[in-house]
């Protein structure tokens, strides 16, 4: 008999009533979220994936396929303003915290209407999305960094798909208003249901709290290529991997750039290959149920 297939991914859209859109419309926070259903019974172990700035929950189907095709559900979220699914919107690329948020949402809606063990869940993510996994396990952006950024006292991440990221923003934001959502995007953004994470090339390294990695304590594994310009190991994985107790990582190779990771670029030496199989036996060594490994259950 042929084993069952796993299913073509389905996408929808969701909406979060309690936060608004940030275009002109003004309505609830739209979520469009795709979700990798692996085959065979349920419950199923399950991955949420948030992807890089600017991209899409599609520019990582190379790594969701791979983990469904290794039995996990895998459900992603197009995060709005940020995604080039549609129009960017400034906030979408600074007010970054918003992000694990989404994936929470998310991860509700995944609890409510699949078959998932609530006990399996983890999280990966690529570039912006590797910082919104670290935020899910408890990092923080630090407040008086990002203002600094902010009022230009410090210079702003370079952001090609959106240079003039700052003076765009504080044209249509004055300092009082400024200072209330960063102080709120400082706060905790955790998810205690999210019990590990496997992050690719993160970005946002200089702007979370030191004091904040030192709590992250869940298992996260890092990956990362030497010549990433967009987002220099130094400053971001090297930040996460050193501060985190209970992280654990390596490069990739000297030769691999930030956009290597893409699913529209050339796969140099097998590098998206490699990954995604060390992201399988990650999670199926994290998530493994108490007495079990998740290689045994699938």
């Amino acid at each position: 008999m042929t084993p069952p297939r796993s299913t073509a991914p389905e996408s929808r859209t969701l909406h979060d009533p309690v936060r608004r859109s940030w275009s002109q419309d003004g309505g609830p926070r739209p979520l469009r979220v795709t979700v990798w259903r692996p085959a065979g019974a349920g419950p199923h172990p399950a991955v949420l994936l948030s992807h890089g700035t600017g991209g899409s929950a599609g520019s990582l189907a190379w790594l969701a396929e791979t983990l469904q095709g290794a039995g996990f559900l895998v459900a992603a979220v197009d995060h709005h303003g940020n995604t080039s699914l549609e129009d960017y919107l400034v906030e979408g690329f600074v007010f970054g915290w918003e992000r694990p948020r989404d994936l929470s949402l998310l991860l509700d809606h995944v609890l409510a209407v699949e078959d998932v063990d609530a006990g399996q869940v983890g999280a990966t993510g690529f570039s912006l999305g590797g910082y919104t996994v670290m935020a899910l396990l408890g990092a923080r952006v630090d407040p008086a960094t990002v203002r600094a950024v902010l009022d230009g006292t410090l210079p702003a991440p370079a952001v090609p798909e959106f240079p003039d990221l700052v003076g765009t923003l504080r044209r249509g934001y004055d300092d009082e208003r400024l200072a209330e959502i960063v102080a709120d995007g400082a706060g905790s953004m955790a998810d205690p249901r999210v019990r590990a994470g496997f992050v690719i090339a993160p970005a946002l390294g200089l702007l979370v709290s030191p004091g904040s990695l030192g709590l992250v304590d869940a298992p996260v594994e890092l990956r990362w290529g030497d010549a990433d310009v967009i987002c220099p190991p130094e400053e971001n994985a090297l930040v996460y991997l050193g501060g985190s107790p209970g992280a654990s990582g390596r490069s990739v190779g000297r030769d691999v750039g930030h956009y290597d990771f893409l699913a529209d670029a050339e796969d140099p030496g097998g590098v998206r290959r490699a990954v995604a199989a060390d992201a399988v036996d990650f999670f199926r060594r994290t998530l493994a149920a108490p007495g079990a490994t998740l290689a045994e259950e699938l």
